[in-house]
């Protein structure tokens, strides 16, 4: 039979399935079907298109010429809403689905709409370690664009399209955080157009408690329409150290040490249960071993959740060199380890190597199609949480983590809190370590209650003086006032 033929007989037989069963039946308990077949071919060509865009963008140097006009055109918005007597709140006019959070606000179709179309990067200034960039860049345009001259961001969160717009407003961390604090600490000035349509600039020095406010501020303040953020030189690799560790007291201990060392670019913990973990290390480093080279980002590579447990379960201690984008973006291809729900054969060595290179889906496009049932079924059954601790409490909030949701595997990442102005800083006067504990996927604890056991876990944090990201850190997308975005 003709190719193309038996392609239109599948293409048929589909159709008629999803006519039998229904679209929803398809999409909640065969939905890997729909993202296999629609959604990675889509998102695909959406990763191409942004990609040239950007780079076009950037070697024609239109950008910063076009950018005070955008300004103008936010502000235009503004004060037309203002004139119009301010009679609803304002939120931006990105759609809802389009941020990596899983949340879908309802406000969007109720609150006046301000258009904002800033997704450029403006300027690198080597001289002065510096890049300006407007709110829709991602980290994906920023590693691209950095790592290719030569530099790259202190901290710089691992998916693709996280945008500097809400990891500012919301929150932002790596696994370089011990050195370098939160996204917010690498920042040097936002450019803000206000509730009254006014342009303002503020820095440590210039507007500082308008500059120490914005972070986790969700929007409320303004709209973000520039950011400017220090860059530092990047070399080529990650020297990359896989140490598996057994007993929780043990695993905190080493995650402890190991964090608290400064010549340590990079620290991160994969626990995998409440007494078996991996520890990883890393140093940026232009030197190489060419038989330890991993480049984890090609796509036939096994997803690097899976990667790690085989240290585990082999029980040595390993070594690696990761080209230094690539481990950046470690967790982009399985969206940590989401994907495993959506494609439940998604790390199958056959289809890594036929349909890999179409991975993952955009988070968007899953969240654009996933349907009301489905979302229900996620908010009852699917926790994407992340909580900040002090370092020193995190053996009694692994416990509770453990016993009030039970999922795993859980990341770790370390950060460091200076004591600042603004929303966030330590109890005390002094700077402070901490932890970010991220909980992905479906609780395996019997009776689970979405919204009891988040408040359990909640009612914990704040306990010992911590904070509830509530998935901030994985948000995307400039906010506006009124506009949440977790």
């Amino acid at each position: 039979m003709d190719p193309a033929v038996s392609l239109a007989v599948c293409a048929l037989l589909f159709l008629l399935w999803i006519r039998v069963k229904g679209l929803e039946f398809v999409l909640i308990h065969q939905r890997w079907v729909f993202v296999c077949l629609f959604l990675l071919p889509l998102s695909l060509i959406f990763d191409i298109y942004y990609y040239v865009r950007a780079w076009v963008v950037f070697k024609l140097s239109s950008a910063p010429r076009l950018h005070e006009q955008r300004v103008r055109d936010i502000q235009k918005q503004v004060r037309e809403w203002k004139e119009q007597g301010s009679k609803t709140f304002m939120c931006t006019g990105r759609p809802g689905w389009l941020t990596v959070s899983l949340r879908v606000g309802k406000y969007k179709k109720t609150h006046k709409n301000i258009m904002i179309n800033m997704m450029d990067i403006l300027e690198v200034d080597t001289k002065k370690q510096i890049v300006r960039v407007e709110p829709l860049v991602t980290m994906g345009q920023v590693t691209a664009l950095l790592n290719s001259i030569g530099w790259t961001l202190p901290v710089l969160p691992e998916l693709d399209d996280l945008t500097v717009g809400g990891l500012i407003m919301g929150t932002g961390i790596e696994t370089s955080s011990h050195k370098y604090g939160l996204f917010q600490h690498i920042c040097t000035a936002y450019e803000l157009v206000l509730a009254d349509g006014s342009f303002v600039r503020c820095t440590p020095s210039e507007n500082s408690d308008l500059f120490y406010a914005v972070p986790w501020s969700c929007g409320t303040l303004g709209f973000l329409v520039a950011a400017e953020i220090r860059i530092i030189p990047a070399k080529k690799f990650v020297k990359l150290r896989f140490e598996p560790v057994r007993g929780l007291e043990a695993i905190c201990d080493k995650f402890k040490l190991e964090s608290q060392r400064q010549e340590n670019h990079f620290v991160e913990g994969l626990l995998y249960s409440l007494d078996e973990a991996v520890i990883m290390t890393g140093v940026m480093t232009d030197e190489l071993e060419p038989s330890k080279l991993n480049s984890i980002g090609n796509y036939y590579k096994p997803w690097f959740f899976k990667h790690v447990e085989n240290y585990l379960k082999t029980n040595r201690v390993g070594l690696e060199y990761i080209p230094l984008r690539h481990y950046y973006h470690r967790h982009t291809r399985s969206i940590f380890w989401e994907l495993q729900d959506i494609i439940p054969f998604g790390n199958n060595p056959i289809f890594r190597y036929l349909f890999g290179w179409m991975v993952p889906p955009k988070i968007s496009l899953l969240k654009l199609t996933q349907g009301e049932t489905l979302r229900k079924l996620y908010e009852q059954h699917h926790v994407v949480q992340d909580m900040l601790v002090p370092m020193k409490c995190i053996v009694q909030a692994l416990h509770t983590f453990h016993s009030d949701i039970h999922v795993y595997p859980i990341w770790l990442c370390p950060f460091i809190l200076p004591s600042q102005p603004g929303l966030v800083h330590p109890k005390g006067d002094e700077t402070e370590l901490y932890v970010d504990i991220g909980a992905y996927g479906e609780p395996r604890i019997k009776h689970f209650e979405a919204r009891s056991c988040m408040r359990q876990l909640e009612k914990f944090v704040r306990s010992v003086h911590g904070a509830d990201d509530g998935m901030v850190s994985k948000c995307s997308g400039a906010a506006a006032p009124g506009e949440e975005q977790s």
